[in-house]
């Protein structure tokens, strides 16, 4: 059974210039238990407006979206997300911002900080549980924001360009630890991006998105073995292809 099944989705805004937009039309895609799912296509494709509806954020115009077989109506805690800004509280430190759902539960400080610990050594932090997010870098309040959504013990963790504002070499020790931590977890993760070389590193299923109305455009499994080289012909040839449909897709003119 599919952890995500989306069946037949559309979504359409109302904008006060431009009336009715049509941002995802006719959406239909099974994303698989344990699935690495990178989801791919030009920008202003409803990339992050589809995340948003399995999130629960949005709803669709039309069609449905389920979790393990169940209408998703609303966020809840079986499914983690994690921002392109990692959005954490200034005034908390490291932990505290980490398990912050659980003290907002009622849990008591030792019980909350005890769960947190696991999630500190997985993404790292280990020595900073006690730091302020202004004293951390791009990059680890990137982890606190990865280990927060982790501690919910989500199914499935969504990312919407998580690394997008890092810099390269940041951003492929993060792309390394979250493959390490997907390995260990083995939980199903969506994540958008607009970067093919990322996509390619990180999924096991690519999903290219169509231009506005984003429709799925191709989605193909990816299995090369990890850690992947980048430069070998089985990667370049599936980023030519990856290229060719994003190319072709960008050169359209978008739906008004």
């Amino acid at each position: 059974m599919a952890s995500i099944e989306l069946r037949n989705i559309s979504k359409i805004f109302t904008d006060p210039k431009r009336g009715e937009l049509l941002t995802l039309d006719n959406i239909s895609l099974d994303i698989e238990v344990n699935d690495f799912l990178c989801l791919l296509g030009p920008s202003g494709c409803g990339k992050s407006t589809l995340l948003n509806i399995v999130a629960g954020f949005e709803q669709p115009t039309s069609g449905t979206a389920l979790v393990d077989g169940i209408p998703i109506e609303r966020p809840g805690s079986d499914r983690g997300v994690v921002f392109q800004h990692p959005t954490l509280m200034p005034w908390l430190d490291v932990i505290e911002n980490i398990n912050l759902s659980l003290r907002l539960r009622g849990m008591s400080r030792s019980e909350r900080h005890e769960r947190a610990k696991e999630f500190i050594d997985l993404v790292g932090l280990k020595g900073f549980e006690h730091h302020f997010p202004s004293e951390l870098s791009g990059g680890m309040n990137q982890r606190v924001g990865i280990a927060r959504a982790l501690l919910m013990n989500p199914r499935v963790i969504l990312m919407d360009e998580p690394f997008a504002a890092l810099d390269a070499q940041t951003k492929l020790e993060m792309q390394e630890e979250l493959v390490a931590i997907w390995e260990r977890r083995r939980c199903t993760i969506v994540f958008v991006t607009h970067s093919v070389d990322e996509a390619l590193v990180l999924g096991n299923r690519i999903a290219v998105m169509t231009r506005r109305p984003g429709r799925i455009r191709e989605i193909f499994d990816f299995d090369l073995p990890r850690p992947r080289d980048i430069t070998s012909p089985l990667f370049n040839d599936a980023k030519r292809h990856v290229l060719s449909l994003i190319r072709e897709e960008s050169t359209k003119v978008a739906t008004p």
